[in-house]
């Protein structure tokens, strides 16, 4: 048996949180000198505070914890709870850490505005392109987030159906977007990935559309190199070309996206083409 505040350091736990545990009757100790009202533990209680421990710390109230405990769920289901709060939590670090990323770059643009260099923006004629694609809905285009999770899915995917259908890309991958067709009270994006694929002949059943990207008359083009979280820094730069230069932007105003090198795993050293279709 161990006193509380053994069974608090072996448990790395506080005194104070194990006499709430009591308290609520989520874990009680294995016994109590009924003279000195001293609390004792044993030491396969630990695994019981093993389990509180982690439910608690992965978002769980002490209530939850408690009907889980009560419900007695067994160590498989309780593997596969954990494991998927896990998966839930990790997903909200990395959406939190693009979100920062976002934060940080806007504080640099902010830091350059009235300095920034527009003289490699380029016009381009873009020719048709005919391209295979997938594509997926994202809550939000000024939400990165939801346009990564929802698009970079979609290239593997992709890739795997063309090559079952025997199609080849011809060219660099591409993402363009398109507004929801609802109407502008809907603020939801259609997200496209796709790759070229020339005159390729495909079947009814290749499980990915084909389409002919029209050509674009002019398009104001620019190289973004780096992650596409801070693309914004490049339309930014865009903007203000086609701002001082008397051209405006023709609807829907999206930029399509060429990723001309794309190092797995390395997003600081991509190189992207982001093309704007424009009027005079």
């Amino acid at each position: 048996m161990f006193s509380i505040g053994d069974f608090a350091g072996l448990g790395r736990v506080s005194v104070r949180m194990l006499r709430h545990y009591d308290a609520i009757g989520l874990l009680r100790p294995a016994h109590v000198d009924p003279h000195s009202g001293y609390r004792y533990y044993a030491a396969a209680q630990l695994r019981l505070l093993n389990r509180i421990v982690a439910l608690k710390d992965l978002g769980f109230t002490l209530q939850q914890v408690q009907a889980l405990i009560e419900d007695k769920v067994d160590s498989g289901e309780m593997r596969g709870m954990l494991r998927l709060r896990r998966a839930e939590l990790a997903a909200q670090v990395t959406r939190d850490n693009l979100r920062l990323a976002q934060v940080d770059a806007r504080l640099r643009m902010i830091e350059i505005e009235g300095h920034m260099d527009t003289g490699d923006v380029v016009i381009k004629n873009i020719a048709p392109l005919r391209i295979a694609a997938l594509s997926a809905v994202a809550t939000s285009y000024d939400d990165p987030s939801s346009i990564n999770e929802n698009l970079s899915p979609l290239y593997p995917r992709l890739m795997e159906l063309m090559e079952r259908a025997g199609v080849a890309m011809t060219g660099s991958p591409i993402a363009y977007y398109l507004p929801a067709p609802t109407g502008p009270e809907d603020e939801t994006i259609t997200v496209h990935a796709a790759f070229p694929i020339g005159d390729a002949e495909v079947g009814d059943d290749a499980g990915f559309e084909v389409v002919v990207l029209p050509a674009i008359e002019q398009a104001a083009t620019a190289l973004h190199e780096g992650s596409m979280s801070e693309a914004f820094r490049t339309g930014q730069k865009i903007a203000t070309w086609i701002d001082d230069n008397g051209y405006r932007t023709v609807p829907p105003g999206y930029a399509r996206e060429v990723y001309l090198d794309c190092p797995p795993g390395d997003f600081d050293k991509w190189v992207t083409e982001m093309q704007v279709p424009v009027i005079r």
